[in-house]
């Protein structure tokens, strides 16, 4: 039996997301439908996906569920902070993912989640002006506030665990500074200084989550857990984190289409990106400053699958420098489509003797169709994980993220080749059932 079999889950599980916004209302609204019978949960591995235990005349093929003690949908209780004030249901309802018929069985439930005071720095997401926002004296202030709401929230609820999930907008860039972000004794100097430059307010609730006991989640490409002094602080407290930024669309399939290429041994002289997005996430990426944020975490998904290094007669060629292919990515925002982002992908390659070929790739997606499932996901994992006593970077869960964490302080690189991150995912629900993760990443 392995070490790290998880225990059995007891009572309520509380779900805090960050952001009321179309991803969040979208996947409340999923789940409390389910509940129900009056929907299903597509696209969530932990409802539907099953995977292989055991070898042999012992080989089985079973749900999650029949491998480890998730926790039932029928036992999450949701809560939300955002700027704006409307309530669920009058989110689900603005932003115009899901049909009026889809919302109005679950009405009364969604409205009764209001949501709380968000901790805001309009200096980090100059595109929104909501006023459901928290006073504060400083960063320190911020993050007790935060840990306060935290507190009431599982003394009303009753809950008996809480995960705390960031489904708001990406912030401006923040790159790590190591005199800042380097421990967590100077990230803790940082906030209590008041250092608005860089201590983003998504550092504050990473920092009351995980100080009160509740794994968190990064849905957004924002640096604030990806530094060593969160890294530090999740081994203190022994609490699992995950990031950043939910795969979706455009990278989804990059991360898919990619190994075919590598694995076909075909050349690569070019990849361009760009998507037309028009909800809140499009207007705040619209701005330079934002968008930086997100390009970083879309570049990094295609040079850790292929590498130029291992490969230079076919990925060695493309730009100026002749030494890589080019790779670019685009977002602008277009309001007419709303929450139906549409990416078109032109993938310039070569093969025998050279000779280029062309992929064109058309993904007209929905966005927080996409996203909604992998919020289910990564919630019940990594409540699972803390039950299963894993503390720190949740790397199994880098399937379900665009630009997954990993320790770029020693040179470790990140998978994101998508079926390695696969097999990464059912080692380790194997090992937390229980069983050998006896699937091997080659």
């Amino acid at each position: 039996m392995s070490t790290q079999q998880a225990q059995a889950p007891k009572g309520k599980l509380g779900v805090m997301v960050v952001g009321l916004g179309a991803v969040s209302s979208t996947f409340i609204t999923g789940v409390l439908m389910t509940r129900k019978g009056l929907a299903k949960p597509v696209g969530s591995m932990t409802q539907y996906d099953k995977i292989r235990v055991g070898r042999g005349a012992d080989k089985k093929y079973l749900h999650y569920k029949d491998i480890v003690p998730l926790a039932e949908l029928d036992d999450i209780v949701f809560a939300a902070w955002d700027v704006y004030p409307a309530n669920a249901y009058e989110s689900a309802l603005n932003a115009e993912v899901l049909k009026e018929k889809d919302i109005d069985p679950v009405r009364a439930e969604l409205e009764a989640i209001k949501p709380l005071l968000a901790a805001f720095d309009r200096n980090y997401a100059k595109r929104l002006d909501g006023d459901n926002v928290k006073t504060v004296s400083d960063r320190w202030d911020m993050t007790r506030q935060i840990r306060e709401d935290i507190r009431r929230f599982k003394q009303e609820s009753g809950v008996e665990r809480v995960v705390v999930l960031w489904a708001a907008s990406t912030e401006v860039y923040v790159p790590v500074d190591e005199k800042i972000h380097g421990s967590l004794a100077a990230l803790e100097a940082a906030m209590k200084a008041d250092d608005r430059d860089h201590i983003a307010p998504s550092m504050c609730y990473a920092y009351a989550a995980l100080s009160e006991g509740c794994p968190f989640i990064m849905g957004a490409p924002n640096t604030t857990v990806d530094i060593p002094a969160m890294w530090e602080l999740a081994e203190k407290t022994g609490m699992p984190i995950a990031g950043k930024d939910f795969k979706t669309g455009q990278t989804l399939v990059k991360s898919g289409f990619a190994p075919i290429i590598g694995t076909r041994c075909l050349g690569l002289s070019g990849w361009f990106s760009t998507n037309i997005l028009g909800n809140r996430d499009g207007l705040v990426l619209d701005e330079p400053a934002n968008f930086r944020t997100k390009e970083v975490s879309k570049l990094s998904t295609l040079e850790s699958i292929l590498v130029p290094e291992d490969q230079p007669d076919l990925y060695g060629h493309g730009n100026d420098e002749d030494t890589q292919y080019y790779h670019k990515v685009r977002i602008n925002y277009y309001p007419p489509r709303n929450d139906n982002k549409e990416g078109w992908d032109n993938i310039d390659i070569f093969g025998w003797m050279g000779y280029p070929m062309q992929i064109k790739i058309n993904f007209l997606c929905r966005d927080s169709i996409l996203a909604a499932p992998l919020c289910l996901d990564l919630v019940l994992l990594s409540d699972l994980a803390m039950r299963a006593g894993r503390s720190g970077t949740q790397r199994f869960l880098s399937f379900f993220l665009k630009s997954p964490m990993h320790d770029y302080t020693r040179g470790e690189v990140p998978v994101n080749h998508l079926f390695q991150q696969y097999t990464m995912l059912k080692n380790a629900i194997r090992e937390m059932g229980g069983y050998e993760g006896d699937e091997e990443i080659d």
